[in-house]
């Protein structure tokens, strides 16, 4: 079908009214048509994400119910239990597709446990191993745009589903028509005992869990800690303000984002990585008594926080530099009691900052570095239990604002994270110090490794060749040096190879292969190249490292202009 004709079977398959009005509305308007038909929405890892609208390319409860269809007959093909459990967040249209998903689970006999009400991925992750699901899904777009939702797909082990699984996923629903009819009503599956609501009791349990992942809860409880906190409309605000209430935190909440709010209309993108999404929280640490601002994402996996500066302004943390400072307040606070226990792993991505490394290894902690996705992080976490030793995992963490402390959940945790923050700032306050104060020290001990993360947006009918060419490019004509710095190594994760340009040889990089490619400059630094697989964009991270913070921007700077150009 080409997009005419997709066009002409949703126009003429008897949809309701509302969803007629929305077609006959875009007929003259071929750039739309192309856009909502042009191809059918893809599934993979990460489930589906897109615009929600009318059309075989956009989230609709079409797309949605069939996606759903295809995971339903994905378990059912398995010896997996015989069981899901379903999240959801802030968005629009999230409850309605969370039920959706629970109808197409109940049509084949599958068990279905709905949260009742908003709830973040993490708790998600939670219930489907505390449940002993088969799967799970999520209706998140996490930090994209208010046109936007998601369906985020789980394996019975609370991760992100891999690649494997979601394969069959894919052809599943390939074989599934559209819009074929629900068999009966979402109430009449709740009546009938095969959907039901997750009670309290588990928010409790999970409340309880995280509680337990405190390293020192009396000092927090007794250092009258104050934080300004956004959920930017999303699910943390319950969640957050239960967790940190308990340990005694002073909370100021940002009124205007408190409420969920699909249009996030006070913050248009809310994505914790970029300084506007901490906007409105500034206006009111502006006034407020405020050792910490926190803000969390939409469906509160992730987290960042900004720091008053002593001038009245404040200073925003990167991703990176919160992980590394988590993962060295986790570390030393758990040296001081010698409970590290032998053989433990602390994990990051690829891409985040190599400064952990360091740090990790001060500790006499062994860092891995895996690909970018939790799941990765999820799969180390995996391999330990499967030999009863997931508790040698200490932290982990991805520069996107993503970080977990302990094994409940196979996912980010904002909750955790937020409770870790603050016993951070309590242990600093204690001290007279603050978060800054700290991060200097950190930069001063073990060197100052700063990182930038540059995305290439590509644009036109062809954009995702653009980024495809973008990196056959990179691979065909390796720098001899970025920024001045001399480029002595490359790894290329496609092809599962690591050349050293020094010593002229080749190594196997032991990861699953991933369409990424690194540039090594000694110990300089480094540069990162990874095309989006949803979107026509080519992200760049960059690492630079020097003797001095002037030293390290000077190089990055350099860094930046050379592969911008």
């Amino acid at each position: 079908m080409n997009y005419m004709d997709r066009y002409a079977f949703w126009c003429n398959a008897g949809l309701p009214e509302d969803v007629q009005n929305e077609l006959k509305s875009i007929a003259n308007d071929t750039e739309e048509l192309k856009g909502r038909f042009g191809g059918d929405l893809q599934f993979g890892t990460a489930g589906m994400r897109g615009i929600m609208g009318a059309g075989s390319n956009r989230l609709n409860r079409y797309t949605v119910r069939r996606a759903a269809q295809g995971m339903a007959a994905w378990l059912s093909s398995t010896d997996l239990p015989k069981k899901a459990a379903i999240g959801y967040d802030s968005r629009h249209n999230s409850q309605l597709f969370a039920e959706v998903c629970a109808v197409a689970f109940a049509e084949v006999g599958i068990q279905t446990w709905l949260y009742d009400r908003l709830a973040p991925t993490p708790m998600l992750s939670y219930a489907v191993r505390q449940l002993g699901c088969g799967c799970g899904i999520v209706i998140s777009a996490s930090h994209n745009a208010g046109a936007y939702n998601g369906v985020k797909c789980y394996g019975p082990d609370g991760c992100q589903m891999t690649d494997e699984p979601a394969a069959i996923v894919t052809a599943k629903i390939a074989e599934i028509p559209f819009f074929v009819p629900e068999t009966k009503s979402f109430t009449e599956y709740m009546n009938d005992g095969l959907i039901t609501y997750i009670g309290q009791d588990l928010w409790e349990k999970y409340y309880e869990t995280v509680l337990n992942e405190a390293v020192d809860p009396e000092m927090l409880k007794n250092a009258g800690l104050n934080i300004v906190y956004t959920p930017l409309c999303g699910t943390g605000m319950e969640p957050v303000h239960a967790v940190l209430g308990k340990l005694g935190v002073n909370i100021t909440t940002v009124e205007c984002q408190a409420k969920p709010d699909g249009d996030f209309k006070t913050c248009e993108y809310p994505n914790p990585e970029t300084d506007a999404a901490l906007n409105e929280s500034y206006k009111v640490a502006a006034t407020a008594p405020c050792d910490v601002i926190l803000g969390t994402d939409p469906d509160a996996d992730r987290v960042a926080i900004a720091v008053p500066d002593g001038k009245g302004g404040f200073v925003k943390l990167s991703g990176n530099e919160l992980g590394f400072m988590l993962l060295d307040y986790v570390l030393k606070a758990r040296t001081a009691k010698k409970d590290i226990p032998e053989g433990a792993i602390t994990v990051r991505s690829i891409v985040s900052s190599p400064l952990a490394d360091r740090i990790a290894a001060y500790y006499g902690v062994e860092m891995k570095a895996v690909l970018t996705g939790f799941k990765y992080i999820g799969g180390e976490i995996l391999k330990l239990e499967e030999k009863n030793e997931e508790h040698k995992f200490l932290f982990g963490f991805e520069e996107s604002c993503g970080y977990l402390k302990g094994t409940y959940a196979r996912d980010k945790d904002a909750i955790v994270a937020s409770m870790l923050v603050c016993e951070l700032a309590a242990s600093l306050k204690t001290q007279g110090k603050n978060i800054l104060d700290a991060l200097e020290d950190v930069y001063k001990k073990y060197g100052f490794y700063l990182a930038h993360v540059q995305s290439v947006e590509l644009t036109g009918a062809d954009a995702m060749e653009k980024a495809a060419k973008m990196m056959a490019d990179l691979r065909a004509e390796v720098p001899a040096t970025i920024g001045g710095a001399a480029v002595t190594g490359v790894r290329d994760y496609k092809s599962s190879v690591a050349k050293d340009l020094v010593a002229d040889t080749e190594t196997v990089i032991n990861l699953p292969k991933s369409n990424v490619l690194e540039f090594l400059l000694g110990d300089k630094g480094s540069v990162i190249a990874r095309p989006s697989g949803t979107e026509p964009k080519v992200k760049f991270y960059y690492t630079a490292v020097g003797e001095t913070k002037e030293a390290a921007k000077t190089l990055l700077d350099a860094m930046v202009k050379q592969m911008s150009v």
